[in-house]
């Protein structure tokens, strides 16, 4: 079934950029795949699967964003609508972030890098979860292409007009999967052919040493973890939660609560955020991560998450990320 309608930008607030949304290394999935002129992405809309195609002039701002919708079963476009404004944060008000930022000399030059950039929410915050520890010291290519082999691999296909698409696995069924070849093989039946390659084992996706906190944290989300539980919950209950996680620090914590769970306040450090923190608020300083979390927490409070987007984009396309690499 095809469902089409448009989104009227009087609909969301604030302008929409949505190749560079989706371009911005954002760990909540990977960015969806482009056709023609359209980005599209296998969700769940009231749990059926459902292959959204979107599409929007970023070069003009009052252009409708367009939506072509495939389903199985019959899904309402209300849903529809309701889930993407979730997942490109269209009820984020960036005229007010705007606002925000110029109040800051510091933050302002970020404005005109970074118009239209939203929050690029997870449709699955499991997969959320997977990748932001995957992401862990890993170039965006890699742990991008390492989700898509997972989500091929044991992920559900379903097909549609423009082919083939898979739902990320669930806890039960990665938790299950071997970690490497050797138990591959020790799982496998004994009459294998000589040249027989072993590849549907966790690290065959290039996860690397992340493979067992991938699979031991898979486990906990399946046992013990209420997932609907932790998005009500406060902030700070949440982050030691998900703290508990296997190859879970404080930078991943941070970004699984907010592509994941939606926590704005969120702020994740890793070593170019925390290089800028020191270059704008304290040049002559040297700051633990820890500490560049607290300040960018309390300075930019429901913003943070925002904030720590907006800086790494901005010092990534500005030149100021490459001078701090020769620091």
């Amino acid at each position: 079934m095809i469902t089409e309608f448009y989104i009227s930008p009087k609909e969301f607030k604030g302008p929409l950029n949505l190749s560079l949304t989706f371009n911005s290394g954002q760990t909540s999935q990977p960015p969806w795949q482009k056709e023609n002129k359209y980005f599209q992405e296998l969700i769940m809309v009231e749990d059926k699967p459902c292959l959204v195609k979107i599409r929007h002039d970023d070069s003009n701002p009052e252009n409708d964003v367009h939506i072509i919708a495939e389903s199985l079963e019959n899904v309402p476009e209300k849903s529809i609508k309701e889930r993407i404004g979730e997942i490109f944060g269209l009820t984020d008000d960036l005229s007010q972030l705007y606002d925000f930022l110029g109040e800051d000399p510091k933050l302002a030059p970020t404005i005109d890098f970074c118009q239209g950039l939203r929050l690029f929410k997870a449709h699955d915050p499991f997969e959320c979860i997977v990748s932001s520890i995957s992401s862990s010291n890993c170039s965006i290519l890699r742990w991008t292409r390492s989700i898509r082999d997972i989500k091929q691999k044991w992920g559900e296909k379903f097909r549609f007009s423009s082919g083939d698409f898979y739902t990320f696995p669930s806890p039960k069924i990665l938790g299950d999967v071997p970690e490497h070849d050797l138990e591959e093989m020790q799982r496998c039946e004994d009459d294998l052919p000589e040249d027989y390659i072993f590849k549907n084992n966790l690290k065959a996706c290039g996860v690397g040493y992340r493979a067992k906190y991938i699979i031991n944290t898979s486990r906990i989300v399946e046992s013990e973890m209420d997932m609907g539980k932790l998005a009500k919950i406060k902030y700070d209950k949440a982050f030691n939660t998900v703290l508990e996680l296997p190859g879970v620090g404080p930078k991943v914590a941070d970004c699984i609560l907010l592509y994941g769970f939606g926590m704005g306040e969120a702020f994740p450090v890793d070593v170019w955020i925390k290089r800028i923190i020191e270059h704008l608020y304290f040049p002559h300083e040297e700051l633990k991560p820890q500490e560049a979390r607290e300040f960018g927490m309390k300075k930019f409070g429901d913003y943070a998450g925002y904030v720590q987007l907006y800086l790494f984009h901005y010092a990534r396309k500005s030149g100021l990320l490459e001078s701090l690499r020769k620091k």
